[in-house]
């Protein structure tokens, strides 16, 4: 008795989903069950041809079992006690000391008359399709396209070709790759079909697949693979060939390279190439001449893997074009069958049809526990919105959103044809309601109120009002791949304190003091004074951050091995550009910077984020800090309680301020970069420089991701901010928005004001 299963999860991207009053439905998930001894397939037919048998293309014949070639054993662990003791020498990563490796490395085997125009064509078709893709060549072509892994070998024959690139594969990648396919420049190669192959193979096995061909004579029975359709070596026997590569090469004669490597293969493994094993077989179709792909719809063409020949770049793209409107056929026809059988299915439930909800295969709309939960609903038209990222109450749609609204309505219309037709045709007049809101469930929904005219088969017309529901569901989930980084990299805090400022310098330092010195944590800092050219004068007589300079004596003292450096700085207008440019010079290229304001209470929360969220030439990043509201206006006569000094109660009291740039973490190499670009647009301008904080400089000239969020971690008490007249009219704009949204929340202000008319009208 033996029980499978086959599990099939389909996760196209989808485009919108309609529904009206009963709606439709949506699945993304089928499970089959067969117990029992049957040699009959497990599998539904498709009008294209294929056997859908857990959710990849199979052969409907079944074939001979593999062989189990893998046998668990129990390695037993003996520590000698009279060697000495070693070091373990961890990895970086877990796969690597595993030993697990990738699963397909792609080598195409071009030339340098068609690098630039096949080799290119299937770059752009399907070379990104696979984790990795090499393009071999014999001689570099002049100009080498961008963006393309060349390897040249020095030397444009054939047989040499394919003996250096069966070297190179062994050499430089047969550690990381179970398996290696390989093609020409002229076979177009269905991605998807080629990966759902390899996975279902088993990597220790010696394994040479493709479309066998006879030799030449056609005596024997051993066949070769035919290059032009691509074939499959495993890592084994690549490992295997590798010493035998020097005797094929002086021993066998041949003009084709496959037919020189198929009888390198047979005579030193005594293996043959194979197009079919363990179920799994590999399909190719021959392409005619003067064949449109767009009307061949024969069987073997669309379960094909790889096509030949493909003679010019424009029909590769059309071959391109064509197997994905063929899979895509393939998706919708399946999601409709699943539709089906979970709509049959359901009725047997507890809550019968009423329990698949709409779309099905769609997670249910989001249940709020509490009233905080709640996801509110935009409310739009054509031409506005009612939801501004300013806190405005009606702004005029542009950019994505008036193209995000557009769409919506299109599809809403066409979706509404598509039903209906040819019984009545819809034609929008306009909108009159709508609502949209992001569901991170789900994905985005839409309500619309379309007043709509109605036409007949006879040609009479009425409008009529129709409200549609829709639904951007949210398709693959995307894991982007980031450089390394780690927590015990070194910040170096700087802050600059101008005579305005002095009198915060002690609350800062008292949490430095406690969360940075205290903990050792590894960071350093470094104070900016900045003079204004009056103080400048008398600092010898008068220093006005002589206090400062006391409280940093202090520190040092208290903890010997500290050391908090300082650097003087006189000018009129302290733009955080000139001030960097100073700090900047001063440090290595490699150093991590936390830009820091007096107001700033450092954590050891905020600085390993500091770490992790700033990557050398990726990323910067600058977090919105937590402002805390005016006490006078929150608690007015009353205290606060004992329960608000605690972090999580003290963020209700205050806001993200969304308007300050000051705070920032980025590394020292990158600013300089971004410096360097912007040199060209200054020359010497320094009311430019003026004119632009460091978030302004990262986002015009870096070309780096400039990371900015919210950061509880990153608390600041109550204070009015002098706004400085003489910096950018943005600059001092944002700085006073600041201070007025800092004051207090709206309920806040509503009751100040409420007290206040009661205490004028006694």
């Amino acid at each position: 008795m033996r029980l499978s299963s086959f599990l099939a999860v389909f996760r196209p991207a989808l485009p919108l989903i309609l529904g009206l009053s009963l709606g439709c439905s949506l699945s993304l998930l089928m499970v089959s069950w067969t117990q029992g001894e049957t040699d009959e397939a497990c599998g539904d037919e498709l009008g294209n041809g294929r056997l859908i048998h857990s959710g990849h293309i199979r052969d409907g014949q079944d074939g001979q079992d593999g062989s189990e070639d893998f046998q668990p054993r129990i390695v037993p662990y003996h520590k000698d006690p009279n060697k000495p003791h070693k070091k373990v020498l961890r990895t970086r990563y877990i796969h690597t000391e595993l030993g697990i490796r990738e699963r397909l490395l792609v080598g195409i085997l071009s030339s340098r008359a068609t690098l630039n125009t096949l080799g290119v064509a299937v770059n752009k078709t399907v070379a990104h399709r696979f984790h990795r893709t090499f393009f071999f060549t014999g001689l570099r072509s002049t100009k080498a396209p961008h963006g393309m892994a060349v390897v040249a070998h020095g030397d444009d024959r054939p047989v040499w070709l394919m003996y250096e690139t069966i070297r190179h594969l062994h050499q430089h990648h047969g550690n990381e790759y179970d398996w290696f396919y390989l093609a020409q420049d002229d076979t177009y190669t269905q991605a998807e079909r080629v990966m759902e192959l390899v996975n279902h193979l088993s990597a220790g096995q010696d394994m040479y697949m493709g479309r066998a061909e006879e030799f030449i004579g056609g005596e024997e029975r051993a066949r070769y693979c035919h290059g032009g359709y691509g074939y499959l070596l495993s890592r084994s026997l690549l490992a295997q060939l590798q010493p035998h590569l020097d005797s094929c090469r002086n021993d066998i004669l041949s003009v084709r390279p496959d037919e020189w490597l198929g009888r390198c293969i047979i005579d030193y493994l005594g293996l043959s190439c194979v197009e079919k094993h363990q179920e799994m077989t590999y399909r190719y179709f021959e392409l005619q001449k003067n064949v449109d792909p767009e009307r061949e719809d024969s069987a073997q063409f669309k379960n094909a893997f790889t096509v030949h020949p493909v003679s010019e770049p424009a029909l590769m793209y059309r071959l391109h074009k064509r197997y994905n409107q063929i899979e895509l056929d393939w998706t919708y026809a399946q999601i409709q069958q699943l539709q089906n059988q979970i709509n049959n299915i359901s009725e047997l439930t507890p809550e019968g049809k009423a329990g698949a909800t709409w779309p099905i295969g769609i997670n249910p709309p989001f249940r709020p526990k509490t009233r905080f939960e709640v996801i509110s609903w935009e409310y739009f038209t054509e031409e506005h919105i009612y939801s501004c990222a300013d806190s405005s109450p009606k702004c005029e749609l542009r950019g994505a959103d008036r193209a995000d609204v557009s769409s919506v309505l299109e599809t809403a219309v066409g979706r509404l044809n598509e039903r209906y037709q040819p019984q009545l045709r819809f034609r929008k007049r306009r909108l009159l309601n709508g609502y949209r809101r992001f569901d991170p469930t789900r994905g985005m929904e839409y309500v619309l109120d379309l007043a709509l005219e109605a036409f007949t088969q006879k040609g009479h017309s009425q409008v009529i009002a129709k409200r549609v529901s829709l639904l951007k569901p949210l398709s693959a989930v995307e894991i982007i791949p980031m450089p390394y980084v780690t927590e015990a990299t070194r910040v170096q805090v700087i802050l600059p304190v101008t005579a305005h400022d002095q009198d915060f310098v002690g609350n800062f330092l008292d949490m430095y003091v406690m969360n940075a010195l205290d903990t050792h944590d590894n960071a350093l800092l470094t104070f900016l004074f900045v003079y204004d050219p009056f103080d400048a004068q008398r600092v010898s007589q008068t220093d006005v951050f002589a206090g400062v300079k006391a409280m940093i004596s202090e520190v040092e003292k208290r903890y010997g091995d500290v050391k908090i450096p300082w650097i003087s700085v006189k000018t009129e207008v302290p733009s955080q550009v000139k001030l960097m440019d100073i700090i900047s010079k001063k440090h290595p290229v490699d150093t991590l910077f936390f830009l820091a304001s007096v107001w700033t209470e450092v954590s050891a929360d905020f600085l390993n984020r500091c770490r992790m969220n700033a990557i050398s030439n990726w990323q910067v990043f600058f977090p919105i800090h937590f402002q805390e509201y005016s006490p006078a206006l929150v608690y007015r006569d009353q205290q606060p309680s004992a329960a608000s000094s605690f972090a999580s109660e003290a963020l209700r009291d205050g806001h993200f301020d969304r308007h300050v740039f000051e705070e920032a973490c980025f590394y020292n190499a990158d600013y300089m970069a971004a410096r360097t670009k912007m040199a060209a647009d200054i020359l010497d301008n320094d009311e430019l420089l003026e004119s632009m904080d460091v978030y302004e400089i990262f986002v015009r000239y870096s070309g780096l991701h400039v990371f900015r969020a919210v950061e509880p971690a990153l608390v600041q008490k109550y204070v009015h901010r002098e706004c400085n007249p003489r910096f950018s009219e943005d600059i001092y704009h944002r700085c006073v928005l600041s201070n007025l949204e800092g004051l207090a929340s709206r309920s806040h202000l509503a009751m100040a004001l409420f007290e206040q008319e009661q205490a004028n009208s006694t």
